[in-house]
This record gives C-alpha cells, structure tokens and sequence, in this order.
C-alpha cells in the first residue's frame, strides 16, 4: 500500500532505550483517507510523534471492515518503495498484487505477501471483483544499511499456526511459541496474529531484547492490565519477558509485532526510505522520469522498473516541500 498523502511529513526514525519493563505506552491512531471521495480510510499507528518505530516495523495501517460497495475498495496505482519491505495481511477479502520484478499475487486472509524494495521496486494492490468485504493491515519494515541496496524481490508465505484452549496463533514472520516463518527478514522481527474466545487470560512469553507492539484488530482487549481501543497499538519496551492478554465478553484478534531496537537513523518521506535529504531528493526524480517514460511510451528506466497488466498511469509523487527533510516536531519520549 502506498502513502497517498498529498502532504506527507518525512519523519527521522530512530529507536530509543525505552523506558523500563513496567511501562506500557498506548498509541491512538488516526484516520487517514486513501483517495477521492469515495476514499478507503485507514486507521494509522505507526508512524508517530512520540514513537516510529518497533524493532524496524515503521508503518502501520489498519482497515476495514469496509463495505466495497461504499467506499470503493482497494485500488492503488503503481507507486515506488526504497529501502523498506512491505508485509500484507488480510483478515477479509481479497487483493491483487503486481509488481515490476514481475510477480502477480493474491493477498488472501491468513497468508502473507512480503515485498522487499531494496534498492527500488513499483507495485500496485486491488481489491479483486470477488470481494465485498475488506479488512486487513499493510505493515511495514525498514530494511538495515547492509539490506536497503539489495534487488527487489516477492514472497508468498504460508504461515504456521498452533491452537490452545481459547488461543490461535499463526506466526507470519520469525519465531514464536514453537513456531517458525520462512519469511525472508534483515534484522531480528516478529510478527504474529492471535485470536482469542471470549473470557480468556493468557501470559505468553516474549524475548525481553526485542521491543513489542500490540495492535488490537477486534475485540474488548486487557494488555498487561490497561484496556487498549480498537486499532489502537500497545508498545511493551525492551526488558518485558512476558504478554498478558485477557479478553472480555466476546472473540478479539491482535497483531503482535516485535523486534530488535533498530540502531540506525532512517528518514522516511512518502513511499521512500533513505538516509538523507538528498537520497530521498534523488528517489523523487528518478520515480517522475519513470512517471514520464510512461506518458510518453517509452521503456521503463532501470530504477524502478514498470508494473505490466495494471490497467492506468502510474501515481506521481507528491510535490518536495520547500525546505531541507527534516524530523518533524516531537512530544512524548524521544525515540
């Protein structure tokens, strides 16, 4: 999924120490609409002012369940990435996914599709015509500087999954209770969804080097004792070596995401990741040649390469703002 803001803000992500095993940290999200008037709107969580990042996931989106025939679906032009994987996961409905290094994939509910941009790739996702519901979360990673150069490549992965009692686990990337993912990751991640019957109370363990994130998909969800909203994103700081989850009259879903403390600076503008004012710069202009190259029917430039079968132009990028990227204000802890 692309960022469609038309004014996004870049944001200079950097993980912190956190603040001691006994805080908990709750995110609020906030809508953001994709597209015109009939936009999808997406509840975002990461990135945010006081926090951007956990382990290297660095965005977060959650959505639905929308009716298609309200709002339209799902349907983002080709658009670029550097520097970041993108990791799709579905709880309802169905979207399709081409890309410039030629892969044609259907993200389905309970399996992941994992892009890596590395040095530069261009995709574009559909709602299928088959779906009436859509409902899901579009997460991604910022890859490390040994990784952020590499070529772009796609994955479909079929995750493992293991029940207990009134707990469901499927583990889409790294590892977690017993469980392994495929899933190609550069640094050390975790990600997890979980669905749990009404009334239950589980402690589950956690690897106490990896910061955590908990994000509430459904459901009236205790984490670590403090209620956390729908949508809303618990963070459990490095030194936390257990998750307490309880919930209440009904079913709830989370995603547990996690992982090593990233130790670099990243800058993040748009749908680019880069390091510096004029890394990002170069991006943009490389992305609007190939923008260009289309309109014209010319062959793609080598960059970023062109998404063949999407029906339509390419999504231009927004315009640079007029001053040096820089880290936006921030409240709360500084990370």
């Amino acid at each position: 999924m692309t960022n469609v803001e038309v004014d996004p803000a870049e944001v200079l992500c950097h993980s912190g120490t956190g603040e001691g095993a006994d805080t908990l940290e709750i995110l609020e999200p906030r809508d953001v609409p994709l597209g015109g008037l009939r936009a999808m709107t997406v509840r975002r969580t990461l990135p945010q002012k006081s926090r951007s990042l956990i382990g290297a996931w660095c965005f977060a989106d959650h959505y639905g369940p929308q009716q298609v025939a309200d709002t339209g679906g799902m349907t983002v032009a080709p658009h670029p990435h550097t520097g970041l994987q993108t990791a799709s996961w579905l709880f309802e409905g169905e979207i399709e996914h081409r890309d410039s290094v030629g892969s044609h994939a259907t993200v389905r509910p309970g399996e992941l599709n994992l892009m890596t941009a590395g040095r530069g790739i261009a995709h574009s996702e559909v709602s299928t015509p088959a779906t009436t519901v859509l409902h899901g979360v579009q997460l991604w990673v910022a890859l490390p500087e040994n990784a952020r150069h590499l070529p772009p490549a796609f994955e479909h992965v079929l995750p493992q999954e293991g029940a207990d009692g009134g707990l469901r686990c499927r583990v889409f990337i790294g590892s977690w209770l017993g469980m392994s993912s495929s899933a190609t990751v550069h640094s050390p991640l975790l990600g997890a969804e979980l669905e749990l019957q009404p009334g239950t109370a589980v402690d589950l363990p956690l690897d106490g080097e990896y910061e955590h994130g908990v994000l509430v998909d459904s459901g009236d969800v205790i984490v670590a004792g403090a209620p956390v909203g729908r949508a809303a994103l618990a963070y459990l700081p490095t030194g936390t070596r257990s998750l307490r989850l309880t919930t209440g009259a009904g079913p709830a879903r989370v995603l547990v995401l996690g992982g090593l403390p990233l130790d670099e600076e990243i800058l993040m503008w748009w749908n680019f990741i880069g390091r510096s004012h004029e890394e990002v710069v170069e991006y943009r202009r490389q992305w609007q040649a190939e923008v260009a190259d289309f309109a014209a029917g010319a062959p793609p430039n080598t960059v970023f390469g062109r998404v063949e079968g999407y029906p339509g132009v390419p999504l231009p990028a927004p315009v640079m703002p007029g001053v040096r990227l820089r880290p936006r204000p921030r409240a709360g802890p500084q990370l």
